[in-house]
């Protein structure tokens, strides 16, 4: 079961500085508007508190990864239904907050819980120069020394699909993305340096058109997903051996 809600929560702000505070004052903070999405399991509820407590315990990553899933479900309906194109899921870096826990049903209905603990980010940290890479391009790209590729898209939007279990639209898509990368990185200037992976996925382009056949009269086979699964990471790693080209 899925609760959604929409939260007002004032804007927080940093105390001013003594010097600042002689300056006109500024209107009221506009409240924000945050939203909470209860994910509630009622296939199997527990027998007693302690059997409850005894899951916290254990709980983790893995069910807040299930339970956002479910909310994506529930928000690529919404999206569909809406025609918003603007409407894409939540990842876990978007949680402001992320917690497991249980309760009752009208307690967890409303947001609430017994008991429940909070999940914190992963505090694992980048080696500098793999934060730096991508500030590098995105200057490279604003500043115009640099060209954003059609099929860059396209296989960020096969990505989601993929990770979302939409296999239709995902092998419709790598098609796509597939004959876009061919043609821009056949043209682009470290074509030279990209011979032997622009060969491989040549090679692939076949098996991608009858994966992508498939989609259009229903369900993909194992063995057509694995296919689309592996060219759109063949089509990712050379856009990386791309990037590390231009850099």
């Amino acid at each position: 079961m899925l609760v959604l809600a929409t939260l007002g929560a004032p804007e927080r702000r940093r105390l001013l500085s003594k010097s600042k505070r002689d300056a006109p004052a500024e209107p009221p903070p506009t409240p924000v508007a945050t939203g909470r999405a209860t994910v509630i399991d009622v296939g199997a509820p527990f027998d007693d508190p302690a059997a409850a407590r005894s899951w916290l315990t254990r709980a983790g990553e893995p069910e807040l990864e299930a339970g956002l899933a479910v909310l994506n479900r529930g928000l690529h309906a919404f999206r569909l239904v809406t025609a918003d194109p603007y409407l894409y899921p939540v990842g876990r870096r978007g949680a402001l907050v992320a917690r497991v826990g249980f309760g009752a049903g009208e307690e967890v209905a409303d947001g609430l819980w017994t008991e429940a603990r909070e999940l914190s980010a992963d505090p694992r940290r980048h080696p500098r120069a793999k934060v730096l890479q991508p500030q590098a391009r995105l200057a490279a790209v604003l500043g115009g020394r640099e060209r954003a590729l059609a099929c860059e898209e396209l296989a960020l939007r096969a990505r989601l699909d993929l990770e979302h279990d939409r296999d239709r639209e995902a092998a419709l898509q790598v098609l796509v993305a597939l004959d876009a990368a061919l043609a821009e990185l056949q043209a682009d200037r470290t074509a030279e340096v990209l011979g032997e992976r622009l060969s491989e996925l040549r090679s692939q382009r076949e098996r991608v058109a009858a994966a992508a056949q498939t989609a259009l009269a229903g369900p993909l086979s194992e063995d057509e997903r694995e296919t689309v699964a592996f060219v759109l990471g063949r089509i990712e790693a050379a856009l990386r051996a791309r990037a590390v080209a231009s850099a």
